[in-house]
């Protein structure tokens, strides 16, 4: 089962995450707190990783940045998504995601692009 680890500092769309996700076949593990995130990912490596960019005082696309950069944990597919941003040319510069999405996202929309990414 492919783990997916959904980042964002508002708990309702993390559990609307770990349903849609669940309920599609996916083991989930939620994180609302960006500076655990290494922590998470070397406690249960991700397959993915679902990342918002507004993370209170941190921001997701910082954060993306370094999960591309770290030898450890370039080759994770980070999918950003957020409400407020728009991200244009993503997986063509050193440390950009390898998708965006807006929110509020399309059910179908996300589970594509997760999939997609999955299967790069």
């Amino acid at each position: 089962m492919r783990r997916i680890l959904a980042v964002d500092d508002d708990k309702d769309i993390l559990d609307i995450l770990r349903y849609i996700l669940e309920d599609s076949g996916y083991e989930v593990d939620t994180l609302s707190d960006g500076h655990f995130l290494f922590e998470k990912i070397k406690a249960h490596t991700p397959d993915l990783i679902l990342l918002d960019i507004m993370l209170g005082n941190l921001d997701g696309r910082e954060l993306c940045k370094e999960v591309k950069t770290k030898l450890e944990t370039h080759e994770i597919p980070v999918i950003l998504i957020s409400a407020s941003h728009n991200i244009t040319g993503s997986g063509e510069q050193k440390g950009a995601p390898d998708a965006f999405l807006a929110k509020p996202f399309d059910i179908n929309e996300l589970l594509d692009t997760i999939k997609g990414q999955l299967a790069a």
